[in-house]
């Protein structure tokens, strides 16, 4: 990104070969809208460029492109309300996942639908904290700096978005054994 900042934005291609596989995750995580979480990883390289100035290269470059992230999300989610619509998750849990045999994975692809719905339950700050820790395997203190908290506070956040992710996911596993009864 240093190099960008310098003038060579072609090194702009080399970021997004990179980075959009695990910021369309994180959209897609975030929103459950695969064609808008393509359009935001959109935004998230168009504001690298445009703010690029304000990368010091001080902190982790990740850091700073999910900060850029969170603003794109925030800012969508001013314009458009949250949408029903719901693309099959398959479908996008194998382009995220770089193209895997969706026959060979039909029980992880289940599993993978029904953690995004008990995903879709939980507030957007407990999904945000689980997304990054978990999905995008931030490390706390990186989540700490970008959500402006200490660390600590992002473990117990983390702590208890898991324990409510556990409830829903087992509310749900049970709902659904009793329905195939």
């Amino acid at each position: 990104m240093l190099q960008v900042k310098a003038g060579q934005v072609e090194k702009m291609g080399l970021l997004f070969e990179r980075y959009h596989r695990p910021l369309l995750a994180f959209f897609y995580h975030s929103n459950g809208n695969a064609t808008a979480s393509e359009d935001l990883v959109q935004n998230v390289f168009y504001r690298m460029l445009k703010y690029r100035h304000t990368f010091t290269g001080e902190g982790e470059f990740r850091t700073w492109m999910y900060h850029l992230a969170r603003n794109v999300l925030a800012d969508a989610a001013k314009k458009n309300k949250p949408s029903a619509h719901h693309q099959d998750i398959a479908d996008w849990a194998e382009k995220i996942a770089g193209g895997t045999s969706a026959d060979a994975h039909l029980q992880r692809t289940q599993e993978e639908a029904q953690l995004h719905r008990a995903l879709a339950r939980l507030s957007p700050d407990q999904r945000e904290v689980l997304v990054l820790s978990r999905f995008q395997e931030l490390k706390y203190e990186q989540i700490a700096q970008l959500l402006n908290i200490t660390e600590g506070a992002v473990k117990v956040r983390a702590h208890r978005a898991l324990c409510q992710l556990k409830d829903i996911y087992l509310q749900m596993d049970n709902g659904s054994k009793i329905q195939k009864l």
